[in-house]
């Protein structure tokens, strides 16, 4: 990291969520310990921003912290946010410090809003003290924090999307290497795979780790599911690279087979509600889709041919839709400009 100035000032960071297409769990130690994980992935228009400035000695609290609740403390470690208290006793901040956050949509969505907020946090607390990093060091930062020192049982594919951007394909080795492949696709195929994207909100808010600390008891069990998945990103990773035109269709059933796999993973993955929504959207058009992040609710995607799209959205009337938009760069600077 190069040092950049020495006078902190107002940071603002802008960080993407991210769809998860094919792969997922595979990205969590419990698996990729014992072989190797894989997971295609891409950053959405859909963001979390942070801002991070010295909070004024006019104030009565020496640390103010504003998310869903606002909090305001006389130390680091008294801050109830444990993403927050921890970024900020790694990278060695001292009060007085401000810092808030916004995002383009409530936690939970399965969206990957936690480590995106966790990576956002870090480059501006990296800006803060005038050092430029790197993605792969915003990435495992996030990761370490996150897994390491919060003992949250979940992957890391959430925090490489938010630090790198773009569609990737992600490989998660024995002894916690990520190899990060970008998926390189032909003109005008990526925006084609965007516009049979329908996404919506079903309105239910999970706890991610109660899924995922089933899920990963049950990796020895549920082994051969994930090695399916697993190779489903490769199978993904391969049509989106080699096609000069993303069979849209194909990938709606790659979805829906890795969709049926997952949902063996845990008990809690979903529900006789989810089910429902899900085979309504494929019996208005749908070739697949599935629930976003670790399940139990959230954000579900499908892919549709763009004439059967109103008819999937007038058979899931009761839910909201959400735009899917791509974007391509990870998490950036916007304050100050130039960074």
């Amino acid at each position: 990291m190069a040092s950049r100035r020495s006078e902190p000032g107002l940071i603002v960071t802008r960080t993407p969520l991210r769809v998860s297409f094919a792969g997922g769990g595979t990205d969590l130690a419990a698996f990729y310990e014992r072989d190797y994980g894989a997971v295609v992935s891409t950053a959405i228009a859909n963001y979390i921003y942070v801002t991070v400035k010295p909070h004024s000695r006019l104030f009565n609290e020496p640390v103010r912290l504003n998310y869903s609740k606002s909090e305001e403390v006389s130390q680091i470690d008294e801050i109830e946010n444990d993403i927050a208290r921890e970024c900020l006793r790694f990278m060695g901040i001292e009060p007085p410090i401000y810092i808030s956050t916004v995002g383009d949509h409530p936690a939970s969505t399965g969206l990957g809003g936690s480590s995106a907020f966790t990576v956002g946090l870090l480059n501006a607390l990296h800006a803060y003290k005038g050092e430029r990093v790197t993605a792969s060091e915003l990435a495992e930062e996030a990761s370490h924090i996150e897994i390491d020192i919060l003992g949250q049982p979940i992957g890391k594919q959430d925090q490489y999307a938010a630090a790198f951007g773009g569609v990737n394909f992600f490989r998660f080795n024995p002894g916690g290497g990520v190899t990060v492949e970008p998926v390189q696709s032909a003109n005008g195929s990526l925006r084609t795979l965007f516009d049979h994207l329908v996404m919506f909100w079903t309105g239910h808010q999970r706890d991610a780790g109660v899924v995922l600390s089933e899920q990963q008891r049950n990796t020895h069990k549920k082994r051969d599911s994930l090695v399916h998945m697993r190779d489903h990103a490769h199978e993904l990773r391969d049509l989106m690279a080699n096609a000069r035109q993303v069979d849209a269709e194909r990938v709606g059933r790659i979805l829906d087979h890795g969709w049926q796999l997952k949902r063996g993973l845990a008990s809690t993955i979903t529900n006789s509600q989810i089910d429902d929504w899900y085979e309504r959207a494929i019996k208005a058009g749908a070739s697949g889709g599935k629930l976003c992040g670790a399940g139990g609710g959230g954000c579900i995607l499908f892919v549709v041919e763009p004439n059967h799209q109103n008819d999937v959205r007038a058979a899931l009337s009761d839910l909201i839709e959400v735009p899917v938009g791509y974007e391509v760069h990870g998490s950036r600077v916007l304050l100050p400009p130039g960074d």
